[in-house]
């Protein structure tokens, strides 16, 4: 099986469950995935089977987009609704007007302090580990960017938006700053992953479904030119079919059709065979394109 499903987790299972649940039933041993969920969430968990594994790293860093509620009154230890209440409920509830305008102070690009239970690593050990063993921790913030940020309802002490964000945006980060902005503590109490840079939560299996299929859910798979299709492409001719096997460079006599424009030079580019799958991601240098990850067998 080569190529990625889209599985919609339900929530209780970490990411790594489901990855070794799919590996399983699907008999396929190379199966990874392209963003951690927080056992909570539910939602988009984009599966690279087979042979796209190697294709992981382009679809990892792209930006999400989650639909996230946040409960006002108090803070938690995980700063989700799975830790503990941390100090005093605050009987003070901001209405919307005040949500809305501290909100603002959350979109472009900024500085996060990430959640001290999760993957982030200090001096080489995961941050929740050391919480785990009451060690103090003390994470450096790191760059992220909002592109989207929208109240879609304030209900009482919850108020449910959207958001779109870099690759590595904690929202539980924000339901805690959020809180702590408008002086009455906050913390995430559902999120739902909706995107996953060019992938929708609509084209997505649930879970239970995959499981039930087993192998069978290889005709759920997206093939590996498609899931990268923002890539520019080319086809290869026979020649170069060859060559992008072996990992040589293409010039344009080994193309079938037009070359590549000098104007897409640094980017990556999609080598397909004559029946449109992909061989090869390439880079484009010197009127050349140089495979740099290699999909099809020599």
């Amino acid at each position: 099986m080569n190529g990625v499903l889209l599985i919609d987790k339900p929530s209780g299972p970490t990411s790594h469950d489901v990855v070794a649940r799919i590996r399983n039933i699907a008999k396929e041993r190379s199966v990874g995935h392209t963003g951690t969920l927080d056992p909570m969430a539910t939602g988009l968990l984009p599966l690279v089977m087979g042979k796209a594994t190697r294709l992981a790293p382009y679809f990892s860093g792209s930006d999400k987009t989650y639909v996230a509620e946040v409960r006002f009154g108090f803070e938690t230890s995980t700063d989700d609704a799975q830790g503990v209440a941390l100090g005093d409920p605050s009987n003070s509830i901001p209405n919307e007007v005040a949500v809305q305008a501290a909100l603002t102070q959350f979109s472009g690009s900024y500085e996060q302090v990430p959640p001290q239970v999760s993957a982030k690593r200090v001096d080489g050990k995961k941050s929740y580990d050391l919480v785990r063993k009451d060690k103090g921790v003390e994470l450096k913030p790191v760059p992220v960017t909002v592109s989207s940020l929208s109240v879609r309802e304030c209900l009482g002490a919850t108020v449910r938006f959207e958001v779109t964000a870099s690759a590595g945006f904690y929202v539980r980060a924000l339901a805690r700053d959020l809180g702590r902005a408008l002086g009455c503590g906050g913390h995430l109490a559902a999120l739902r992953r909706t995107k996953s840079g060019t992938f929708d939560i609509a084209q997505a299996i649930k879970f239970e479904d995959a499981e039930r299929l087993g192998p069978g859910v290889e005709a759920h798979l997206i093939s590996a030119a498609d899931a990268l299709s923002h890539f520019p492409a080319v086809t290869a001719n026979m020649a170069g079919f060859k060559r992008a096997t072996h990992g040589n460079s293409l010039a344009p006599h080994h193309l079938a059709g037009q070359f590549v424009p000098v104007s897409i030079a640094g980017q990556k580019v999609r080598i397909l065979a004559e029946d449109g799958s992909l061989i090869a991601l390439a880079d484009s240098r010197g009127g050349e394109l140089h495979p740099t990850v290699v999909l099809a067998e020599r």
